[in-house]
């Protein structure tokens, strides 16, 4: 550890907010991950610029996570700093039927406040299990709805640490990508324009999607949730099933044999065991159906 990084550190962020040496296994939904040299916990979006400002300085490698819901972290950890945006930075605000959240947000926390306000076109990511920064960042969707049908705009963050307000059309999202993807940016908040319903109506859809998704995905599993992006064309699931891959296991890491789509964290399993399992399955497929595989999940650390 450099005492002199510790104490400029401690310059910006109260000493609770900052932990040395913090497993990341219980930050990432696969259950996965050694420690993060240092890991930090800002309140306000000057403490997310100052902290990024000085791992530049410092030359220091820094990641931002949410809820670590589509990462699979090596089992060395990460040697930097993880900047954690979740229940810290998760203040939201509604007025009429634009809602305003910041980027630690839990998904299905803003389902459930925006349902109490009558407002509907936000069920599709109530079961989404991450964060609103993740999501508008890889444009996030399920169930025919995705971030890109709702948001009115984002307040983000580049990497000179300049602040920069963004329009629907600037964020420029696309399937799983925007531009905050594409030039490294943080997103700080975002706001959304939804539309008057009966609550009753939206609870209803909210519990027949939540019903889908426990009937068709392994959610008793670890996992990062989809582990490949959709070929045009064709669906991955279905791909690794014609695979013969249902089930296929390396050590603790398997391919879910409720939905091939999903690989799981079994019980114990090493991301070393996961990241070779999903490069077997993209061979496999692509030896037999001639179609390569991209996996969804970002991976963090050494492998």
């Amino acid at each position: 550890m450099s005492e002199v990084f510790y104490q400029r550190l401690q310059s910006l962020l109260k000493r609770e907010q900052i932990r040395i040496k913090e497993p990341l296994a219980s930050h990432t939904t696969f259950q996965i991950g050694g420690p993060a040299d240092y890991f930090l916990l800002p309140e306000d979006e000057s403490q997310v610029a100052e902290a990024i400002k000085l791992c530049q300085e410092e030359k220091m490698p820094y990641f931002i996570l949410g809820k670590g819901s589509n990462l699979l972290v090596s089992d060395k950890g990460y040697r930097g700093v993880i900047i954690k945006l979740a229940k810290n930075f998760s203040r939201i605000g509604i007025e009429g039927s634009k809602v305003t959240a910041q980027a630690g947000a839990s998904l299905s926390e803003l389902a459930e406040k925006i349902a109490e306000k009558s407002l509907a076109g936000f069920e599709f990511a109530s079961g989404i299990p991450g964060t609103l920064g993740g999501a508008v960042t890889m444009n996030a969707g399920a169930y025919g709805g995705e971030m890109k049908d709702i948001i009115s705009d984002a307040t983000v963050l580049d990497t000179d640490g300049r602040v920069h307000f963004l329009e629907k059309q600037e964020l420029r999202l696309g399937y799983r990508t925007s531009i905050i993807q594409e030039e490294h940016m943080v997103v700080l908040s975002a706001s959304f324009l939804l539309k008057e319903g009966k609550e009753e109506d939206i609870r209803a859809a909210i519990a027949e999607l939540t019903r889908k998704r426990e009937e068709k995905q392994p959610l008793e599993y670890p996992s990062a949730g989809s582990t490949f992006k959709r070929p045009e064309g064709y669906f991955a699931g279905k791909l690794i099933m014609d695979s013969g891959l249902r089930g296929f296991s390396i050590g603790n890491a398997g391919v879910s044999e409720k939905h091939c789509g999903f690989v799981i964290n079994k019980g114990g399993a090493s991301a070393l065991e996961i990241y070779t399992l999903i490069q077997e399955v993209i061979r496999i497929v692509y030896e037999k159906q001639g179609i390569r595989l991209e996996p969804e999940v970002r991976l963090l650390g050494e492998f």
